[in-house]
């Protein structure tokens, strides 16, 4: 894959995952104010609690992709965007163009997750 494409691809993930956690911004507030709700003084503020606590994983898994956006942009000044960070072996296209931040192949990324299970 070219550079420009590449840079391309993993800017415009860059830009959907900064959106989503500006969006999220105004959702998640101080822990300490969390705390505050469980008294249950508030007849809403376990729904309230509940939603913020699936913002707050949201956010977490947001920036988590902004780290792997990080390693992308690193690996394209690199000179390494589409070879795997584990055998070096060649990237699809394909699949790097569905998942522009793939740091494996297919078969790699699948049997990395069957060691974390």
């Amino acid at each position: 894959m070219k550079d420009t494409e590449a840079r391309e691809l993993v800017a415009h993930e860059r830009a959907r995952i900064e959106a989503a956690l500006a969006a999220l911004a105004g959702n998640v507030r101080y822990e300490g104010e969390l705390e505050l709700q469980q008294s249950g003084e508030n007849a809403e503020a376990g729904s309230d609690l509940q939603a913020e606590a699936i913002d707050t994983a949201i956010q977490g898994d947001l920036l988590r992709q902004l780290e792997e956006v990080r390693r992308a942009e690193e690996r394209i000044a690199a000179g390494t965007y589409g070879k795997s960070v584990e055998s070096g072996d060649l990237i699809p296209d394909a699949r790097l163009k569905v998942a522009p931040l793939a740091e494996r192949t297919v078969a790699e990324q699948a049997a990395a997750e069957a060691r974390l299970r």
